[in-house]
């Protein structure tokens, strides 16, 4: 087989579901058994896999849909719970001492609260906290799912403290052959990642310093009265403010601390100038920016979740600072339980779930459900009950009512992160074939050459889109990327950098990130709709990122260790 087909069979499921969600709009739950049924037929009939190995593989998907889920609920659950504590009316409340201003609460909420959650948690969770978290405060739902799909591109690489570079990259990129390398010249495994988060922060923080007007504008024209990209663009200063206000710390938190920090710290840090600032009126525009009346919204914007969110629940009245009290404690814990030189991860750890060598493939599956994020989101609930003097009965409709959404979410997950467990587990087969996402970027490279840093992050995005994390396309493309840069002669640490940045902009444009977002805001069915808004910031990233890697590469000529 050669490789131009290998590439034609490997792309085509994921092409089949492009299509019917973005070309046909078709519903997820309808469009990824689709996709999954084509991607088992492939993987047998392409690539020879036992019937055993694809079944362990969904099996393994299966476990991780598991994890997806429990995240979603324990989302759909806080927001729910403080929705019935009166939380949520005083969350609102508490943004007129701030803006009303749609442009500004987007800026807080989704671009440096949702950047920091995605520095503690990673895995979705931002999408998850912030989409509700902005229906609360007004904003439509597919608004809220298409910002909070953007706000998982400049914080993602150092998500989940450091997660995608520090088992990602590292985890792809091992072997005695990159470890004798390292030796002789001198360096660690370690040293090597710094010298890759250095380049990574600096990538980022050329695009992403733009998305702040990105999301504002997208908002206006998608969602405004008049259809407006200009109208976004009266508070450019402001929005140019926030892309600052993170990006710097970032850049200095990643060259001299590591992989760690960058989105963990530099969106705190930002969020206390954005916010300080903007409660002075700095850079603020003199016009005021709101979404149109309720009734003129257009067919798709709302949930129904709205209605509920804006109710005020009777007799309730909670301060601005003890409605806020739950999203501190879930930023606070899940710091403590990510970070590596404290135990509490690992006791949380010590309660797994695993099935080994499912069915003689070699696949294992586990899941760890008091380490997920899920779990954070339930103890906060509880003390949020608590804090909040909440009756138990008004406890379990919440439960009940979250429940009901996440069934939605649950059919169509259950299809599609078994069909990416499939794509990347087709690395053993009958037919002698290299893995479906890796024959894929074999047949690109091939066929680019000189050009290739321009495609680098195409190809991390690729992976991203496939299995809906940054930390699995470094671990399958990591070491494709290192060797594609050896034969070019190019940087490595620059190539691999690209994939990494890549592979963050690809979350914004991963399926089933869509689907756990849209069911925290009760929109399941729109996918498609958000897939045709999202691609356009994911093209503009992965375009600045690459022409960024080609000046790098072949105007600044930036080294190697390794050469």
């Amino acid at each position: 087989m050669t490789p131009g087909v290998q590439a034609t069979l490997a792309i085509l499921p994921i092409a089949l579901s492009g299509a019917l969600l973005v070309g046909f709009r078709v519903p997820a739950s309808r469009a990824m058994p689709v996709a999954y049924g084509a991607a088992v037929v492939v993987a047998l009939a392409g690539w020879k896999m036992s019937v055993s190995r694809v079944a362990a593989a969904s099996i393994q998907g299966l476990f991780l849909t598991f994890d997806l889920l429990f995240i979603i609920f324990g989302a759909l659950f806080l927001l729910h719970a403080l929705d019935r504590s009166g939380g949520v009316a005083a969350i609102r409340r508490s943004f007129h001492g701030v803006s009303d201003d749609r442009r500004v609460q987007l800026v807080i909420v989704a671009w440096l609260f949702g950047s920091f959650i995605e520095g503690a948690s990673g895995f979705g969770t931002p999408a998850a906290v912030a989409a509700p978290l902005l229906v609360a405060l007004g904003f439509p739902a597919a608004c809220a799912v298409m910002l909070g799909m953007m706000v998982q591109s400049t914080a993602v690489t150092f998500g989940a403290v450091g997660t995608p570079v520090l088992v990602g990259i590292q985890g792809g990129l091992g072997g005695e052959a990159f470890s004798a390398e390292l030796a002789t010249a001198g360096l660690s495994m370690m040293g090597y990642l710094r010298l890759v988060t250095a380049k990574v922060v600096i990538l980022h923080a050329v695009a992403g310093v733009l998305m702040p007007t990105w999301m504002v504008v997208m908002m206006t024209r998608f969602f405004g009265a008049n259809r407006s990209w200009k109208e976004g663009l009266s508070i450019v200063p402001f929005t140019l403010l926030a892309g600052l206000a993170f990006v710097v710390p970032y850049v200095l938190f990643g060259i001299f601390l590591g992989p760690e920090f960058p989105s963990l710290l530099g969106a705190p840090v930002g969020l206390a100038i954005v916010v300080g600032l903007a409660r002075k009126g700095v850079l603020l525009p003199g016009d005021r920016w709101d979404f149109p009346e309720r009734s003129a919204w257009l067919d798709g914007w709302a949930s129904g979740l709205e209605e509920e969110m804006m109710e005020e629940p009777a007799g309730k009245s909670i301060s601005p600072a003890m409605a806020w009290a739950p999203y501190a404690l879930l930023g606070v814990l899940l710091v403590l339980t990510r970070l590596p030189s404290l135990p509490v991860g690992g006791w949380l750890k010590a309660l797994s779930f695993g099935w080994t060598d499912i069915m003689g493939s070699g696949i294992s599956a586990s899941t760890t459900p008091l380490y997920l994020p899920g779990f954070v989101l339930v103890v906060v609930v509880m003390a949020t009950a608590f804090l909040h003097r909440m009756e138990w009965r008004e406890v379990g409709a919440a439960v009940r009512s979250s429940a009901s959404v996440l069934v939605g979410a649950g059919f169509v997950l259950v299809f599609t992160v078994p069909m990416v467990r499939v794509y990347i587990n087709s690395d053993v087969n009958g037919a002698g074939l290299l893995s479906m996402p890796i024959a894929m970027a074999e047949w690109v490279a091939g066929n680019v050459g000189r050009v290739w840093p321009l495609f680098a992050g195409a190809t991390g995005a690729l992976g991203a889109f496939i299995a809906g994390s940054n930390t699995v396309s470094n671990l399958m493309f990591s070491a494709f990327q290192f060797g594609v840069a050896e034969r070019l002669a190019m940087s490595t640490v620059m190539i691999v950098a690209l994939q990494a940045v890549g592979a963050a902009a690809g979350n914004m444009v991963a399926i089933h990130n869509v689907v756990a977002a849209s069911a925290t805001v009760g929109l399941l069915g729109q996918e498609g709709a958000t897939l045709r808004k999202t691609v356009l910031p994911t093209l503009y990233y992965l375009l600045v990122i690459g022409v960024a890697g080609l000046v790098a590469v072949h105007v600044l000529g930036v080294g190697d260790p390794l050469m």
